[in-house]
């Protein structure tokens, strides 16, 4: 059993905590921005395949206590670094955090490759070659409280890019937080899903997805770990053809998004052709005041712009005043879930939240707001 540490946004880590027990994790502890837990290789791939929330999942190596650079170096080279990485391998190393000490990532990194690049030439009489945007080993290295934390990046790029959406809008919502917003909201795929500002399509297809069992990694082109010395192709490929062999063939409910942006609608409907869903899911151009509910029931999801990055010259307090009449007149039956971080603006919408959850997207402070419709 080796020591993971999945990454995932601020507050969010009590979601990611039940995704991985789902997916069967074992002695799942939330800690800050990330979650540990516990498995072994299978579980490594599959987690990294089948996560939705996770940005990243990093295997823990060492933990050991560090003030300055030379406890760095001596900790760094305490690893026989042989079963992790090979002279002919290219390595990039990636530091956060600080003590007293070490209070810069760039040189915190550069002492971490020194130490395994001079252990190589001990061995081997060669060395790695550093490559910082496509190496075969990320290493990662955290420093706090004057300890250091070692681990390898199995992910490569962010989990969030699940390969499908190179098109997106003028302000995106990421997929992990996308998935994350679904799960808050309890939506079940029996249910209809709808998003009447659903921009590039980010939060019906991440609903879609969901509905269909698809993994959300499928769409990647790598993962980190697939460049390790100890990778097993077999393993890897058998969970992959597990994955494509079990999805669902149709929807249990009908799952809905519309925009009044032609533009960000026509890119929406690439990224369901990319992730092969395109005849699955319904995406139409409409102006929010001519939504109508898609059935009698179901769940609304929307993020509205909030002021931050879209919306700032329009008058987005009558947006939010028409976003609840529409609700109120036209949803009746239905539950909607409401992102926004605007406080003043989300009063404007004129209905009582039953239940409000906070977020974030990015850095700024959301809350996702709970509305019953009767």
């Amino acid at each position: 059993m080796k020591n993971y540490f999945a990454t995932v946004a601020r507050g969010l880590e009590s979601v990611a905590v039940d995704e991985l027990n789902k997916l069967g994790a074992s002695t799942v502890e939330p800690g800050f921005c990330g979650v540990n837990f516990k498995g072994d290789s299978a579980l490594l791939y599959k987690v990294n395949l089948w996560a939705r929330i996770p940005f990243r999942i990093l295997q823990q190596l060492k933990e050991f206590p560090c003030q300055d650079a030379k406890d760095l170096y001596r900790g760094i080279q305490t690893l026989d670094w042989r079963e992790y990485l090979t002279p002919e391998q290219t390595l990039a190393v990636k530091a956060t955090g600080k003590t007293r000490q070490l209070n810069h990532t760039h040189f915190t990194a550069l002492q971490v490759k020194n130490a395994i690049v001079d252990q190589q030439q001990q061995q081997f009489n060669q060395r790695s070659s550093v490559d910082p945007q496509t190496p075969d080993v990320l290493i990662n290295v955290h420093l706090y409280r004057d300890v250091c934390t070692v681990s390898l990046d199995s992910s490569g790029s962010s989990l969030h890019r699940r390969g499908y959406r190179p098109a997106v809008g003028a302000a995106p919502l990421k997929e992990s937080l996308a998935a994350a917003l679904i799960q808050l909201s309890q939506w079940q795929p029996d249910q209809p899903f709808f998003d009447p500002l659903c921009g590039s399509g980010t939060l019906p297809l991440e609903a879609a997805l969901i509905s269909l069992n698809q993994p959300p990694g499928l769409y990647r082109e790598s993962f980190g770990f697939e460049t390790w010395p100890n990778f097993v192709p077999d393993l890897w490929h058998g969970l992959r053809q597990d994955a494509v062999d079990h999805r669902r063939e149709t929807l249990e409910a009908v799952v809905v998004g519309c925009d009044r942006n032609l533009a960000v609608i026509q890119q929406a409907r690439q990224n369901a052709v990319n992730c092969g869903i395109e005849n699955q899911i319904e995406l139409y151009q409409q102006e929010l005041i001519s939504v109508e509910a898609p059935s009698d029931q179901g769940v609304l999801l929307c993020n509205p712009p909030y002021g931050e990055r879209l919306g700032k010259e329009t008058d987005l307090g009558e947006f939010y005043k028409l976003l609840g009449n529409v609700l109120k007149q036209r949803f009746k039956g239905w539950t909607a879930f409401v992102l926004s971080g605007n406080k003043e603006l989300s009063r404007t919408i004129g209905l009582k939240s039953s239940q409000r959850f906070a977020v974030l997207n990015g850095s700024l402070p959301c809350q996702l707001m709970k509305y019953e419709l009767y």
